[in-house]
């Protein structure tokens, strides 16, 4: 009798939310409050509960050499969290890179809003913008990088075939 094999594993279920964190948190914090102001998504100071405000820390930054050695401290790199609950339940959490407290309250209560009825609203308005954004700022610096590309060569001679 031959085994039985599951199916192709699901997807890691917190893909979604992975995706749309990392959106927030690499998107330029003066973008991110342009989009949400433009937006009807509420104001920053309705209807949430703090359950950590925004702090600045730092968090040590780890590398290895080659991808596969040994682990090493590379440096400290400063960071905002901040993590919020909707009247409704739902919380938000938020890590960005630096000191500005607005894009960490503004990315909590996206991440909060991307768990309720709101989501659609969240990814048109601001979501869908930045990744926008970010994959024309990819393909620039592609081009840039590319335009020093430098193709080499042999030529082949007779003496040598």
């Amino acid at each position: 009798m031959q085994p039985v094999t599951s199916p192709d594993p699901s997807p890691d279920p917190d893909a979604a939310r992975k995706g749309w964190m990392s959106t927030l948190a690499r998107a330029p914090a003066a973008r991110l409050a342009e989009l949400w102001e433009a937006s009807d998504l509420p104001p920053l100071a309705d209807g949430h509960a703090w359950l950590r405000r925004p702090e600045s820390g730092a968090v040590m930054l780890r590398g290895r050499a080659g991808a596969v050695g040994a682990p090493f401290n590379l440096g400290e790199m400063t960071v905002t969290r901040a993590a919020l609950r909707l009247a409704t339940g739902e919380v938000g959490h938020a890590w960005v890179q630096g000191r500005d407290k607005r894009k960490a309250t503004l990315a909590a209560l996206a991440d909060a809003l991307m768990q309720t009825d709101a989501a659609a609203r969240v990814e048109t308005a601001v979501l869908a913008p930045l990744r926008a954004e970010a994959a024309a700022r990819a393909h620039a610096r592609a081009a840039r990088a590319a335009a020093t590309r430098v193709e080499f060569f042999t030529l082949v001679r007779g003496d040598n075939a």
